[in-house]
């Protein structure tokens, strides 16, 4: 995204209230994040309101996942997933609820479409553990060590049965989630 030139913030500043709110309308119209990243700030959707949004659409798109390849099917629900996620964070910037959106979706996951992991194509299997890894890292970076152990039992559960697999991943993912007690 471009960012204003100085040229285009003079502009915006001489317009009147009423050319503005008319822009900021025609904006709103056009593109569904904005209006909702401005519903959540001016206060007309709550937090939880946003959180539920993304996770029936989450749980839509994961449940209602079919194809000839199931396992197909579920990686491209889980990209999907993930980009609600990121669409999710870029309305509220709530790092402790983008962390539970996660849980969220690896909750689905695994108590779902564990038998899936066995599938001929990784790829799933793959996307999980990355999430799982993200997740792990999300509530490393930007969460308080006292969410750390909520989080703990939880995230290990997930990890052994990710290494109960014994597939070979591309990258480390740690054999529990490690607190500093």
């Amino acid at each position: 995204m471009p960012a204003p030139s100085a040229s285009f913030k003079k502009a915006v500043k001489q317009l009147s209230d009423k050319e503005k709110e008319a822009l900021l309308l025609k904006a709103v119209r056009r593109d569904a994040e904005l209006y909702d990243m401005f519903s959540y700030e001016l206060g007309e959707l709550t937090l939880e309101e946003v959180y539920e949004q993304s996770a029936d659409k989450i749980h839509e798109l994961l449940i209602n996942a079919n194809g000839r390849s199931l396992t197909k099917a579920l990686a491209k629900a889980l990209r999907k997933a993930v980009k609600e996620i990121a669409r999710f964070k870029r309305i509220t910037k709530d790092p402790k609820t983008e962390v539970d959106l996660h849980l969220y979706t690896l909750r689905l996951i695994f108590s779902n479409f564990t038998a899936q992991f066995d599938s001929y194509y990784k790829v799933f299997y793959t996307s999980t553990a990355r999430l799982l890894l993200r997740t792990i890292q999300l509530i490393r970076k930007n969460l308080h060590e006292d969410y750390h152990l909520e989080y703990k039992q939880e995230l290990d559960e997930f990890l052994e049965m990710i290494h109960e697999r014994n597939k070979p991943l591309s990258f480390e993912l740690p054999k529990e989630f490690e607190t500093d007690d």
